[in-house]
C-alpha cells in the first residue's frame, strides 16, 4: 500500500510546469544573500559603463566613481525609505500575517527596495557631489542616463532569488514557478506567475540601448537623455506594476507605484514640453562648467600628444613649467636682432657703420611687429 496519496495533475498545470520558469533553489553564498550580490554587481556594472561614457565626452573616469561613492548608499537608503513608506502596513500596521514587525523595517536583505526612492535620493546626492567637482550638470546626467537602467536590470535578479515581487498568475510558457511558502494566499494552489521581474529586467536593457543610441546622434538638448530615463522608466514600470500580485498600498484603489509612474512619465512629458527638446546652436556638450577637459597622465607625458581642444603647436603651461614665453632670461640672449647674430654691417667708405636714423643698430632693440 502506498503511503503517499496519489496528486490530481490536470494537463493545464502539467504544461505550465514543464514549460516554465524554475526558480532558484538557493538565495545565498556563504554569508552573503544573492539579493545583495546582485545590487552589487549592478552598481560595479552601472559604475564601469558611466566611466566609459565619462571619459569618451573628455571627463575624468574617476569622478564617476568618486559620485558613485556617495550617491550608491544615498540611494540604497532612499530606497528603502521609499518602500517602507509605501508600505508601512507590513511593519507597523496590519501585516498580512497579522504581526507587528517594526524591526522587519531594517531588515534590507529581506528585500525591499523601492526603486523611485532610490533614483530620487541617489540622483540628489550624485548632482550635489557633481557641482562641487564641477561638472556641467546636463551632461553628466546624461551620461549616467543609461548605467542606471543597466544597474536596475542586474538588480532585479536579486527578486528572482528571493522569490518575490512577481505577477498574478499565468499559463504562459514562460511563467515563474514559486515554492508554496512564498506564493500569495489568495493562490495557494497556483504553480506559475508573470515573470515581473524578467519583465522589468528586459525593459531596462532596452531602455538602456535606445538612451545610448539617442544619446549618439547628438539630437537633443542636454540633459534630455537623462529627462528621457525618467519618462522611459515610469512608462515601464507601469504596464509591469499592473502586473503585480504582491500587497501594495493603494491610493483611490490604486497601486502607489502606479501613481509614481504616472508622476515620472507626466514630469517627463512637461520638461521637455517645456525646455525644448531638439538641439539648439549655444548647447554644449562639454563635461566641465570651466570648459577645461581631462588629459590623462599618459598623454601628459608625450610631447606629441595634444591635450583635448588644444591648438596643433601651441605651448603649453605644462611645456615651459612655472615661466612665461616673456620672461626676459628665457630669450634675452638670442633675440632674433641681437648684433652677434646679424648679418655683417653694412660699411661705409669711411668704415663706419651705417646707423638709422634713431639707433637702429641698438642691441636693445626688438623683433618687428608684422
Amino acid at each position: 500500500m502506498s503511503l503517499v496519496a496519489p496528486v490530481a495533475a490536470t494537463p493545464a498545470a502539467l504544461t505550465a510546469l514543464t514549460a516554465s520558469i524554475p526558480s532558484p533553489s538557493f538565495n545565498t553564498i556563504g554569508p552573503l544573500r544573492m539579493y545583495a550580490l546582485m545590487i552589487i554587481c549592478g552598481v560595479f556594472a552601472g559604475v564601469w559603463l558611466a566611466r566609459r561614457r565619462w571619459a569618451a565626452r573628455g571627463g575624468d573616469p574617476e569622478d564617476m566613481v568618486d559620485i558613485a561613492f556617495w550617491a550608491v548608499p544615498a540611494g540604497l537608503i532612499g530606497a528603502r525609505l521609499y518602500h517602507v513608506i509605501t508600505d508601512w502596513k507590513t511593519y507597523f500596521g496590519s501585516a498580512p500575517d497579522g504581526t507587528w514587525n517594526p524591526v522587519g523595517a531594517l531588515q534590507v536583505w529581506n528585500g525591499g527596495l523601492g526603486i523611485p526612492g532610490g533614483i530620487i535620493a541617489g540622483v540628489a546626492v550624485g548632482v550635489w557631489v557633481a557641482k562641487r567637482k564641477g561638472i556641467r550638470l546636463p551632461t553628466g546626467l546624461d551620461v549616467v542616463a543609461p548605467c542606471l537602467p543597466l544597474a536596475q536590470a542586474i538588480g532585479r535578479l536579486g527578486n528572482w532569488f528571493n522569490q518575490e515581487v512577481f505577477g498574478r498568475p499565468t499559463d504562459l510558457p514562460w511563467g515563474l514557478q514559486i515554492d508554496p511558502r512564498f506564493r500569495p494566499r489568495e493562490y495557494p494552489d497556483v504553480a506559475t506567475f508573470h515573470p515581473t521581474f524578467l519583465y522589468e529586467l528586459l525593459w531596462n536593457l532596452a531602455l538602456m540601448g535606445a538612451l545610448i543610441w539617442i544619446d549618439s546622434k547628438r539630437a537633443l538638448r542636454p540633459g534630455r537623455i537623462f529627462v528621457l530615463y525618467i519618462g522611459g522608466y515610469g512608462l515601464g514600470r507601469l504596464w509591469v506594476e499592473s502586473l503585480r500580485s504582491d500587497n501594495a498600498s493603494l491610493i483611490l484603489g490604486i497601486r502607489v507605484n502606479i501613481w509614481t509612474s504616472l508622476l515620472a512619465i507626466a514630469g517627463a512629458v512637461l520638461f521637455l514640453l517645456v525646455g525644448g527638446l531638439r538641439r539648439r546652436p549655444d548647447d554644449s556638450d562639454e563635461p566641465y562648467a570651466d570648459g577645461h577637459r581631462y588629459q590623462p597622465p599618459s598623454a601628459a607625458g608625450d610631447d606629441e600628444a595634444l591635450a583635448p581642444g588644444a591648438v596643433e603647436g601651441a605651448v603649453t603651461d605644462g611645456a615651459l613649467g612655472d615661466r612665461r614665453p616673456d620672461d626676459d632670461d628665457d630669450h634675452a640672449d638670442d633675440r632674433p636682432d641681437d648684433d652677434d647674430d646679424r648679418p655683417e654691417a653694412l660699411a661705409d667708405g669711411d668704415g663706419s657703420s651705417v646707423a638709422g636714423a634713431d639707433g637702429a643698430g641698438s642691441a636693445d632693440a626688438g623683433p618687428a611687429s608684422g
